[in-house]
């Protein structure tokens, strides 16, 4: 009975831990701040994944929309943008508008791992590394062969880019910390392609 007890008990102690753990891990996964891309470097990412105008580019966390309107504004594709903070959302359909390109784009107020991406040609995203590894079954089910995948600092774990770019040093602030961008691209060849090794 003693044994039981204490086996009981170890296992309530153990459950506790994980779903302490679980739960922390959650809350530690919503906080991805929003860091703007510089426009410059926005431009080197829609190079590199060869943007043009029948693409559908599809921007994961899309911040203010920048990427999204550049690539409406420079090369008349469509975009959308996919971002849970309402107040970045009106920013970015206020600067859509301004721009003439607010038939070309859609802004979605939507948590991107839960995103349909069924319809992205390209798909860019300046996220942390878990999410960029969060995000891995949906390019799986989502992406057909054909599709770009730019990622801006951070790589997807386990899968080797078609392309590793480092970009010149862009002045973050004024006299403050430069910073080395680098961009990673992916191409769809084929349904089963995206299970790549480093």
């Amino acid at each position: 009975m003693a044994i039981m007890k204490k086996y009981i008990l170890i296992s309530m102690v153990g459950w506790t831990l994980i779903t302490n753990s679980i739960a922390i891990s959650a809350e530690y996964r919503e906080e991805i701040p929003f860091v703007p891309t510089p426009i410059e470097v926005v431009d080197k990412m829609l190079e590199l994944a060869e943007v043009k105008k029948g693409d559908v580019i599809y921007d994961l966390g899309s911040g203010d929309g920048r990427i999204v309107i550049r690539a409406a504004k420079k090369y008349g594709a469509r975009a959308v943008g996919i971002e849970m903070d309402s107040m970045l959302l009106v920013k970015a359909r206020n600067d859509a508008k301004a721009a003439g390109v607010s038939h070309l784009v859609k802004f979605r107020s939507e948590d991107a791992l839960n995103a349909n991406i069924s319809q992205a040609t390209v798909v860019t995203l300046y996220m942390l590394p878990w999410f960029n590894e969060a995000m891995k079954p949906s390019f799986k089910k989502y992406l057909k062969p054909g599709a770009r995948i730019v990622a801006h600092d951070f790589g997807i774990d386990g899968w080797k880019p078609d392309e590793t770019v480092k970009l010149p040093e862009f002045e973050l602030k004024p006299g403050g910390y430069k910073h080395q961008h680098t961009l990673y691209l992916w191409k769809i060849e084929n349904g089963k392609d995206q299970n790549r090794k480093p």
